[in-house]
């Protein structure tokens, strides 16, 4: 492990949709969503592209860190969907900011970060990178199915970033895949061949029950793992950063652990479910607010299609 992150940033589309707002469009209310989800509203793009959203997060990271753009060495951007089928989302970026450093996109689905932190540490470690961009941008709404009230009310959109570089604050890091496609999946579609049937893109889809059940379960292996691994209590964890998928899976883990509330800040409430880019958006607010000192150990767990999960512990320097 050979890696520290030096600086953060994230960006949000302007416009606010509140749950009052969304009872209009499907049959719903503040009470029945708050309730199931904890959410209270979303931001949701308008005029904003992803592209967008992934260029002002990334400028907010280098000027946090005071890293030149021109200094990277590599972009990684984590997204089910960027602006372009091809090229990605990472080359996007690298072209506003007038690079031409290898640049490249993966899709964990909401264990993006995760998974991005994996690969920026892998190449840290073999010397082949000094400083890398992590962006994670979603723009949800752009998949959701907005007459179905079981999903159209979890997800809003947003990008959050770091700036990775050589350093000690990475203890652990963990990711699995069960190879599971039929709890929770986005259908592409095959366009207008004319020598197959024509399918539509669709939208996301999901079985709330299994995915809730994964979600705990997959948790529960987390912590037993990352505390084994590198002989931690749960007390020794000062901030838990989950990903802000549903209100009552981060409370469910808080009981379980039985720790108190303020070691596990959320914003789902106000951004709801930004799939990978919830846990580097969250960052990039505690670390604003001056809410994660030096020293401050970290717990990093999320869960996403796939079925994706992963895990970290930095002690934040």
């Amino acid at each position: 492990m050979s890696l520290k992150i030096t600086g953060t940033g994230s960006c949000l589309p302007k416009k606010t949709v509140s749950n009052e707002e969304l009872s209009k469009i499907v049959e719903t209310s503040d009470k029945w969503i708050k309730e199931r989800t904890g959410i209270s509203k979303r931001q949701i793009c308008v005029d904003e592209t992803i592209t967008d959203l992934a260029y002002m997060a990334a400028v907010e990271a280098l000027e946090s860190s005071g890293t030149k753009a021109e200094e990277l060495k590599y972009i990684i951007c984590s997204t089910i969907g960027s602006d372009h089928i091809t090229p990605s989302l990472a080359c996007a970026v690298g072209e506003r900011l007038n690079l031409s450093c290898p640049a490249f996109d993966l899709n964990a689905a909401c264990s993006g970060f995760i998974y991005s932190l994996d690969m920026a540490d892998s190449l840290i470690s073999t010397n082949k990178a000094d400083k890398i961009l992590i962006i994670c941008a979603e723009k949800m709404s752009s998949y959701t199915d907005w007459t179905d009230r079981s999903t159209c009310v979890l997800f809003g959109d947003g990008a959050g970033a770091c700036i990775c570089e050589k350093g000690e604050s990475l203890k652990y890091l963990y990711t699995e895949t069960l190879c599971n496609t039929s709890i929770l999946h986005l259908d592409a579609g095959n366009g207008n061949s004319p020598f197959s049937d024509n399918v539509p893109r669709g939208y996301l889809k999901m079985d709330g029950k299994e995915v809730f059940k994964f979600a705990v379960t997959a948790f529960e292996r987390h912590i037993e793992k990352a505390m084994n691994a590198i002989n931690l209590n749960v007390s020794d964890i000062d901030i838990y950063l989950l990903h802000q998928a549903n209100k009552r899976i981060i409370d469910f883990a808080r009981t379980r652990l039985n720790q108190p509330d303020n070691k596990f800040p959320t914003n789902v409430e106000k951004f709801g479910n930004i799939s990978s880019a919830s846990i580097p958006i969250l960052l990039d607010e505690l670390v604003r607010n001056n809410l994660i000192n030096k020293g401050n150990m970290l717990f990093l767990s999320a869960f996403g299609a796939g079925l994706t999960s992963g895990c970290c512990v930095l002690e934040w320097q």
